[in-house]
């Protein structure tokens, strides 16, 4: 079938509506499901004709590898070897919005891992996506449910713009909780390739060391690092006091703008608005200006998505497979 061309049923995060999903994912076809990050497009791991069908969906390059979900650390222990790095963060944020970059056992196409001997790897702590993967048994990959380089989704309504006729299911569970995809660690020694849910403060105490800051020369094989992602259809400018022209104020704390991320300052708050907000500034057809966030604990998550925004745009089918853009999760 033709991916412009299918029915997409919408389906409720019920016993039924979980087990219609699971049924769909099972004949190799594509839903949506929550998380408590984003929305995610889920498609059979095992089945590479279900993988390729999310990188057709979403327009996504074959080069950019996918996380993997699955239901528990046992699971993950059949897709990939974890190291001992890996263990005390598996125990402290699993489930949740922690993704490990993992060496793969090689169980799984190479189209899921673009190739690359690591796989990534999470467990999500989101009650229905849980529930969904125990029903249908198996792991799911699972990038944002939205086409690729586009403000990721976090509710069924934000799916369905961008995805209806182009995926079988779309399960709604409500409003992602997180509001920004996960943070990715990997390598030895460990080290940051995506700010996310989990804070680098929180991950750090666990480790008790300091994560080792990202390199593409070092890591060739890095997620997240696309420079232009998350991105609307207008230009976004960082860091504004006010704005200017004809641009579209989004404020934080005492910058007050036309909408805030968050009135009082709350950075968790901001978290789980940042791509509802872009989205409804988006449908203004005016340039965005956003003001400062503070780079600790969860806006570090916030302004690494502003700054892929905010950067230049590409064709990202006409990109090669380089070192710092190949390899975005």
């Amino acid at each position: 079938m033709n991916q412009s061309d299918q029915t997409t049923e919408r389906l409720d995060a019920e016993t039924a509506g979980i087990s219609r999903a699971a049924e769909l994912l099972q004949t190799g076809q594509l839903v949506a499901f929550p998380s408590e990050t984003v929305y995610g497009l889920g498609g059979d791991a095992r089945n590479a004709d279900a993988v390729a069908a999310i990188f057709e969906a979403k327009n996504r390059p074959s080069f950019n590898p996918l996380i993997v979900h699955v239901a528990s650390l046992k699971a993950a222990r059949d897709i990939a070897h974890v190291p001992r790095w890996a263990e005390p963060l598996a125990a402290a944020f699993w489930p949740g919005a922690l993704t490990l970059v993992l060496p793969s056992l090689g169980v799984l196409p190479d189209i899921v891992t673009a190739g690359h001997p690591t796989i990534a790897v999470r467990v999500p702590a989101h009650p229905v996506a849980l529930a969904l993967l125990e029903a249908f048994d198996g792991p799911l990959a699972g990038p944002s449910a939205n086409p690729s380089g586009r403000i990721s989704p976090t509710t069924a309504e934000h799916v369905a713009d961008g995805l209806t006729g182009r995926i079988a299911g779309i399960l709604d569970g409500g409003s992602a909780p997180v509001g920004v995809e996960s943070t990715i660690i990997g390598g030895e020694p460990p080290t940051l390739l995506r700010p996310g849910g989990i804070s680098v403060e929180d991950i750090e105490a666990v480790l008790c060391e300091p994560l080792r800051p990202h390199s593409p020369a070092q890591i060739p094989n890095t997620p997240g690092q696309l420079t232009s992602h998350y991105a609307p259809t207008a230009s976004v400018r960082l860091n504004a006091e006010t704005a200017q022209g004809k641009e579209i104020l989004l404020g934080f704390g005492a910058i007050k703008g036309e909408q805030s991320l968050s009135p009082s300052g709350d950075l968790r708050e901001a978290a789980a608005q940042l791509f509802a907000k872009l989205r409804a500034l988006d449908r203004q057809g005016r340039p965005i200006a956003v003001a400062p966030i503070p780079d600790h604990g969860l806006g570090r998550a916030i302004n690494d998505r502003l700054r892929r925004a905010a950067a230049p745009r590409h064709d990202q089918h006409t990109m090669t497979a380089s070192k710092d853009l190949s390899q975005g999760y």
